[in-house]
């Protein structure tokens, strides 16, 4: 355990420049966001007000009042979510590949390490964990910070205050990342470390059968995903409606810990008998 754990700070620390990077560009762009947004908002105010000579509740009734959503729909709030996850979907590549081409081929050091050749596979896939959940939790500290902002820009008037649940609920990304149940955690982050396995063990038969393992990479993973989406097609062929939703729940997460187990079951066996060093 201790191996595994000081394998995960090492790979940690590997990105940890990186990762502080994203992090300040999303505070930074968030919060001016949240400024630059409510501003705009507000000129628009004076504009119809002041200028055009529009009543108040007119320019409510016509353009709405001002909330989250209006922000969190803004390329400021949107840009460094989705670069950070176009980010740490590059480096699950990158985490493997950098081993590899790296100067004296730091994965054979990693292989000789005195511990299990498959800690070094965990150890990788729990540090993508943990920046996906460190991530998320910025975000969850930052949207009430954001909120307070949009409450000192916009007169209460013209503003239409949402909770943490509704704004979550309202922005589609933020219901992914952030599900509002335990249940819903379970089966988005479920699926999201069964994806990590499945191009983890895609990536490892590449580089034990080179050509012949990419070929090898794509139809394993085709497999794994034909096989999630079994029950469902089954289920849409025979008798749509059959499962109950909380029996559509347990499959997939039962298929989660099969792909996810067959996974690492094959990637620890590609470590172990393909990966020479």
């Amino acid at each position: 355990m201790s191996n595994y754990l000081k394998l995960v700070n090492f790979e940690l620390n590997r990105f940890i420049k990186l990762y502080m990077v994203l992090i300040g560009v999303t505070i930074v762009s968030q919060l001016v966001g949240a400024v630059l947004v409510s501003r705009r908002y507000l000129k628009d105010v004076n504009q119809a007000i002041y200028e055009d000579g529009m009543s108040q509740s007119s320019f409510i009734e016509q353009f709405g009042q001002f909330s989250f959503y209006d922000f969190g729909m803004s390329l400021w709030f949107v840009g460094p979510i989705a670069l950070s996850i176009v980010v740490l979907l590059i480096y699950v590549f990158f985490i493997w590949y950098r081993d590899w081409f790296a100067k004296n081929t730091f994965i054979y050091r990693l292989l000789t390490l005195p511990t299990a050749r498959l800690n070094v596979y965990l150890s990788k896939a729990t540090t993508i964990f943990l920046m996906v959940l460190g991530l998320v939790a910025l975000q969850l500290i930052l949207i009430p910070i954001e909120s307070r902002v949009l409450e000192w820009m916009v007169p209460l008037d013209f503003r239409n205050d949402l909770s943490l649940d509704q704004i979550i609920e309202q922005l589609h990304v933020m219901s992914v990342l952030i599900p509002q149940s335990i249940l819903q955690f379970i089966r988005n982050f479920g699926i999201g470390f069964m994806s990590v396995f499945i191009v983890f063990t895609a990536i490892l038969l590449e580089r034990s059968f080179k050509w012949k393992g990419i070929l090898l990479g794509i139809l394993y993973g085709a497999f794994t995903i034909g096989l999630y989406v079994l029950p469902g097609v089954l289920e849409s062929l025979i008798s749509p409606g059959y499962f109950y939703q909380s029996e559509k729940f347990f499959i997939a997460i039962a298929m989660v810990v099969i792909i996810s187990s067959l996974s690492i079951w094959l990637g620890r066996l590609l470590l172990k008998y393909k990966v020479t060093v």
